[in-house]
């Protein structure tokens, strides 16, 4: 690989951005623990590698852009998660941050149970060999042929979203013979600190059913009226990218007063309550995410006390981790192009990929790291923009950072953190093929997604 120099922007360490960092950091070698997965260090050659896999090796045989996912890791988290709650809680993983069939055997072998939220999730989850007891199906508008699949396989809960819902779900299930699960999925009015796009718990928003008004207890009053379902709880869900435990706080107490009221009003303890997912990773060095320990012991303190308050048995707790099991156990690996220096600015650093492989950072303004994945350097570090190839200007993988002056085309470049919403938010902009997803343990490296190909995109245009 060309290893030329061109010229640099700027490079003092006092330099003011727009993003995340304002000054370059002590070393540009350095791998920051949190953000990576935990078999990524270098090699003594200095290229990046993760369960004992070089990625110029990897870039070779599986090419660029590509998502490598650490398995060992992933499956280290799911044990984590499951180890926290124990056996008298229920750990959901959220599908919706990146779903394949290996995944499921791994989330099946280590124990998790599986939240779906589409048909298309529900017939991965099944085909994959999940047991359908162990699936939640989430979603603001289930169609009636989603809403029959679930009941007849038998899903272990179904999370209604709406008044319509419940006697949507209600009549399929009759009409079927069945008496389905479900939970009913509140918005409690709390101010989760994240992105608008991404805040859930605000009555303002397509899901959930206010509590707002009696909004909410009316729900439960027709849900225990219907034959066709079995009311085993109350689902909340405050929004996601979450550090701060205060808002998962106001939630759980407002949903264990709503359990309070239905048993004053209808002799019935509901055993269950859901307390959604949405706990923050790091994806720079000053994000400071929580343990799952340490989330679990808060979680339940805060619902004993609350419980015990209200003269309520403790109900069994449910929580549905995605981003924080999948998201720090992948990376995403570019091959460097075009270098743009604009003098006084920044750099601009070109890459194979872009908003087809990362809708994150246009989508939600979200910050990444990077690093120099294929060797080290020891030059000056240089502000730099890492961009995609696609025809928009806000076709941005890193707003801002900072990346070794020698960096030259040819060269990789790793932005860690990207296991959720990257692959499964990808698209085909521009015609691009989405990237694979590489599994990686032990030396050893194959593929779980495979790389699209034109002939793909051609078969579904019927010309």
């Amino acid at each position: 690989m060309s290893r030329s120099a061109h010229p640099a922007g700027p490079r003092h360490a006092d330099v003011m951005t727009e993003g995340h960092y304002t000054a370059p950091p002590a070393d540009l070698n350095a791998l920051d623990a949190k953000v990576w997965a935990r078999t990524v260090t270098r090699d003594e050659g200095g290229a990046l590698t993760v369960g004992g896999v070089e990625v110029t090796r990897l870039a070779e045989e599986f090419g660029t852009p590509a998502y490598f996912l650490d398995e060992s890791d992933f499956r280290a988290r799911c044990r984590a998660w499951a180890d926290a709650f124990g056996r008298d809680a229920d750990v959901f993983y959220a599908g919706k941050a990146f779903l394949s069939r290996a995944v499921v055997r791994w989330l099946k072998e280590e124990g998790l149970n599986l939240d779906v939220c589409s048909g298309g999730e529900l017939t991965c989850a099944l085909d994959a060999g999940m047991p359908a007891e162990r699936i939640a199906f989430h979603g603001n508008n289930k169609t009636v042929g989603e809403i029959e699949r679930a009941v007849t396989v038998g899903v272990g809960r179904i999370v209604l979203d709406s008044f319509q819902e419940i006697a949507r779900v209600a009549h399929v299930a009759q009409r079927l013979g069945k008496r389905q699960r479900v939970q009913i999925r509140v918005t409690v009015g709390v101010e989760a600190h994240t992105h608008e796009f991404i805040a859930t718990a605000h009555e303002d928003q397509k899901f959930g059913i206010a509590l707002a008004g009696g909004q909410a207890a009316e729900a439960v009053r027709r849900a225990l009226t219907l034959d066709g379902l079995e009311l085993i709880g109350i689902h909340s869900h405050i929004g996601s990218q979450i550090f701060d435990m205060a808002g998962f706080e106001v939630s759980a107490r407002r949903v264990v007063q709503l359990l309070a009221e239905v048993r004053d009003e209808h002799g019935v303890e509901l055993p269950e309550i859901d307390l959604g997912g949405g706990l923050g990773i790091a994806y720079t060095s000053e994000d400071d995410p929580r343990e799952p320990h340490e989330i679990a012991k808060a979680l339940g303190d805060i619902v004993t006390r609350e419980c015990e308050a209200a003269g309520l048995a403790t109900p069994r707790i449910s929580v549905e981790p995605g981003r924080a099991i999948v998201g720090p156990t992948a990376f995403t690996l570019y091959e460097v192009g075009t270098i743009k220096p604009l003098e006084g600015l920044r750099t601009y650093v070109s890459v194979d990929g872009g908003m087809s492989d990362n809708i994150r950072t246009a989508l939600y303004d979200a910050e990444y790291s990077v690093v120099l994945a294929s060797r080290t350097s020891d030059a000056e570090p240089m502000l730099v923009r890492v961009v995609g190839k696609h025809c928009e200007s806000g076709d941005i993988v890193v707003k801002d950072a900072f990346l070794p002056s020698d960096l030259a085309p040819g060269d990789l470049i790793a932005v860690p953190a990207t296991g959720a919403y990257c692959r499964s938010m990808a698209s085909n902009y521009n015609h691009a093929l989405r990237p694979p997803v590489v599994a990686v343990r032990d030396g050893e490296a194959r593929v779980i997604v495979r790389r699209e190909t034109e002939e793909d995109l051609l078969r579904l245009d019927v010309g």
